[in-house]
């Protein structure tokens, strides 16, 4: 396997190409989804669904991780269909997960915190691919830290499913902040360690991270915005 970083000059511009556009197509899968559960009444239904139970969140939380996993195995896989069919999976899910609270910046906060929360979640994605870009440093480091920092968080949030107390701002901070060590190490990680075929398995990795980012960007927004 020939990693990106050691492909001649035009594989890696066609991996970087192919990435980047199959990232910008889930973004818009995504949008189109939501805009579809938001139309049909069913991000609102989903909303009213979790309000009334809070273990019924950590459910949904559960299926979520068990289904990702599922959805990066597949587009790991060799064959592309396989790989489509899993990069697909996950947007779906994603899209999913993130309904009731679309719905909730929809109806319930200012019109500006949504597309607010789209535009600096852009820009801070281009902000720290360019990062990585530029100095071609190697962010590998960051996995042991991502990994601690990952359990911490998903205890803390089972912890408040269960035990039913907030967050808070802070611990939103804290996420954004461990989005954007996640997007550095895998924008890093795909040009060091992926093959110029696993653009579809690289555009994966990288739209998860962009979506976890914009959850808790989103989630910032609007809790000022209520205040």
């Amino acid at each position: 396997m020939i990693a990106v970083a050691q492909a001649r000059p035009s594989d890696r511009a066609r991996f970087i190409r192919r990435t980047y556009t199959h990232l910008a197509g889930a973004v818009g899968a995504f949008a189109l989804l939501e805009y579809g559960f938001i139309q049909s009444g069913f991000a609102g239904a989903m909303a009213q669904a979790i309000a009334g139970s809070r273990y019924a969140w950590l459910m949904v939380l559960g299926g979520f991780a068990l289904l990702g996993w599922m959805a990066r195995t597949l587009a790991a896989n060799t064959s592309p269909e396989m790989q489509y069919i899993g990069l697909g999976l996950y947007v779906f899910m994603q899209a999913l997960i993130f309904a009731p609270m679309i719905f909730i910046a929809v109806y319930f906060t200012s019109p500006e915190v949504l597309p607010t929360a789209a535009l600096l979640t852009a820009m801070m994605f281009a902000g720290l691919t360019a990062v990585v870009f530029i100095t071609q440093k190697d962010f590998s480091f960051l996995g042991g830290i991502l990994t601690m920092g990952g359990f911490v968080a998903l205890g803390l949030i089972i912890c408040s499913v269960i035990f039913g107390f907030s967050l808070g701002l802070f611990f939103s901070f804290f996420m954004v902040v461990f989005a954007s060590g996640a997007i550095l190490y895998d924008t890093s990680n795909i040009m060091k360690h992926y093959a110029v075929d696993q653009h579809v398995a690289a555009s994966l990795e990288l739209f998860a991270s962009v979506a976890l980012l914009f959850w808790y960007v989103l989630r910032i927004l609007m809790s000022l915005s209520r205040d």
